[in-house]
């Protein structure tokens, strides 16, 4: 053969493996992503009441690493999912407790202690609209199916399960003081208001200036 034959055959046949290579990266790279309707596939693959305690242990630590790897946006929406309301319904105590344990979101604590510093009718502004947030986002379906999950009863629009006599305790009290003496059930009712909080936090909401002038 031609040796410039040659060398282009092999060139086109490098070329071929390396965008084969390429295709297959990408390809295992998507389908190992985590989303939050991987999660809910997740989610109804488990029979939770069949599972061992290793087993039960295993699929929280699995559980939890893929909610920490999601961003705010996603994290709320894998939350929402009613699969999430049921599944805590079949969780122990001690279920609870690992759980909220192993998937606390970066920061939580940091958003406590700034949320304990802020002013009674700040904090009762924050909590009033972070459950309004969580009401529209229900709205709009963006749980699973559009039904309410964890944090919140029934289908779209249902109201998140905070009660007012539970959010005014919350006031009262500072976030970080109320979590760190609540039971884990208490915990887990309200977690995703708590990471409705710290997302306004961070992305500054909260501190802005209310419309018609003045500050939050």
């Amino acid at each position: 053969m031609n040796p410039r034959r040659r060398l282009l055959l092999v060139s086109v046949a490098v070329l071929a493996i390396a965008w084969a290579v390429a295709l297959g990266g990408f390809l295992w790279s998507r389908a190992a992503k985590v989303t939050p309707e991987r999660i809910a596939a997740y989610l109804r693959s488990l029979d939770w009441k069949s599972l061992s305690p290793d087993q039960r242990a295993a699929a929280i630590r699995k559980l939890a690493d893929w909610l920490n790897t999601l961003s705010p946006e996603d994290r709320r929406k894998a939350r929402m999912d009613p699969r999430f309301r049921d599944l805590f319904r079949d969780f122990s105590m001690e279920d609870k407790e690992a759980f909220l344990e192993l998937a606390i979101p970066t920061g939580l604590n940091q958003m406590l202690a700034a949320f304990e510093q802020m002013p009674e009718e700040k904090r009762r502004r924050a909590i009033g609209e972070s459950i309004r947030r969580l009401r529209e986002a229900r709205e709009r379906g963006e749980g699973m199916e559009g039904a309410g999950g964890l944090g919140g009863p029934g289908g779209p629009g249902g109201p998140p399960d905070v009660s007012p006599e539970l959010q005014e305790k919350v006031v009262k009290m500072g976030l970080k003081s109320f979590y760190e003496n609540s039971s884990a059930d208490l915990k887990v009712e309200v977690s995703p208001l708590l990471e409705e909080i710290q997302r306004s936090m961070e992305n500054g909401r909260i501190f802005r200036p209310r419309r018609g002038g003045g500050r939050e």
